[in-house]
């Protein structure tokens, strides 16, 4: 299963995918392609952290959000 992803304004998008019981959060860029990967421990961490991340990808430029997930 895979939550897709929609792109801010930065140009970067977060999805939520599982796969055989564990959870990924993936950051993707404009060609879709995953920048950035976290697993999480269950359905409602992965949640939490890709609201993290949308919140930042509307709160932060390009340049800003690239520091600060090191990408």
């Amino acid at each position: 299963m895979t939550v897709p992803s929609t792109l801010g304004e930065n140009g970067y998008g977060v999805q939520i995918r599982q796969a055989a019981q564990v959870w990924h959060v993936e950051i993707v860029e404009g060609t879709g392609a995953v920048v950035s990967e976290r697993t999480c421990d269950d359905g409602s961490q992965a949640r939490t952290f890709a609201s993290t991340v949308r919140q930042h990808i509307y709160w932060l430029s390009a340049e800003r959000f690239r520091q600060y997930y090191r990408i």
